[in-house]
């Protein structure tokens, strides 16, 4: 499924005449321009996949924000703009096959690391809250408590409840379950599996970030039966070589100038890992 055709980014031309405007020289940068017209990537052409490599600093992180900006598409965590993103989004056009759908999103590896840490710190919560029962628990069971007025009722509950019940099955009553019955990667997962929904548009920030190979390859199947059967399309920013290989994706090379279409089989860090592998294949 398409939804975005085309996206389009002002060339060196426009920029030049924007800031040519700005009549202030007090500026260090003019972030997020000069970063992809230095690159002489003015349109992108999209698949159902399409992957944005490069190494730190090609600008496929800044790419895809601006993508998301421009069709005002949800996420969860913010990142930082300067003064002139607003500027170069205006500079921006795309065009559109269908119309994006509402529970489309962007989603970063910020999202996926505050998610897990949001789980970690309701955990240590929980730790928290169950050691107090363990103590109400002994002093309710065990106490010498007599009731004398309505004001000792809530009390009266808990002595009867500690007094008819197991200790573990008292905590289980009063305390929820911990959370943390997956891995940090089993959770990263759990994250996309629940943002991603049928038929949506989804910007994909280095999703590999926290995933184990094992992981990535689940995601890498996740991704394309979402296209396969339910009607998504994906942008992604990666480098990661498993994600990389997935089959029918069109790959811009932003480490290239200009920006190339390119075989994963053809990208720099691909080559490295395979004369890695290729000069230690007898220890396999």
């Amino acid at each position: 499924m398409i939804y975005l055709d085309s996206f389009t980014f002002p060339d060196d031309e426009m920029e030049f005449d924007f800031i040519l405007s700005i009549q202030r020289k007090c500026y260090n940068t003019f972030y997020p321009f000069k970063i992809l017209s230095r690159k002489e990537l003015s349109i992108l052409n999209f698949e159902p996949i399409t992957i944005l490599y490069g190494g730190n600093g090609s600008g496929k992180t800044t790419a895809l924000n601006i993508i998301s900006e421009k069709l005002k598409l949800k996420r969860d965590s913010r990142f930082n703009q300067s003064s002139f993103f607003p500027d170069y989004i205006k500079l921006c056009d795309y065009s559109l096959l269908r119309e994006i759908p509402s529970n489309s999103r962007t989603i970063t590896s910020d999202d996926v690391f505050d998610y897990m840490l949001n789980i970690r710190m309701m955990n240590e919560g929980i730790d928290v809250k169950r050691e107090e029962l363990f103590d109400d628990y002994l002093d309710a069971k065990y106490s010498s408590f007599k009731f004398n007025s309505m004001d000792d009722y809530e009390q009266l509950k808990k002595v009867n409840q500690a007094r008819s019940k197991t200790q573990s099955k008292y905590i289980r009553t009063n305390l929820m379950e911990n959370i943390r019955e997956h891995s940090n990667g089993e959770n990263a997962f759990l994250y996309f599996q629940e943002k991603i929904q049928e038929n949506g548009l989804y910007l994909l920030d280095e999703p590999e970030n926290s995933l184990s190979p094992e992981r990535q390859m689940e995601l890498i199947n996740f991704i394309q039966d979402s296209v396969r059967f339910f009607g998504c399309q994906f942008i992604i920013s990666t480098h990661s070589p498993f994600l990389l290989s997935m089959k029918y994706a069109k790959i811009y090379d932003l480490d290239e100038t200009p920006v190339k279409v390119k075989p994963w089989t053809e990208l720099k860090n691909i080559k490295m890992y395979h004369e890695f592998f290729e000069a230690h294949r007898n220890e396999f």
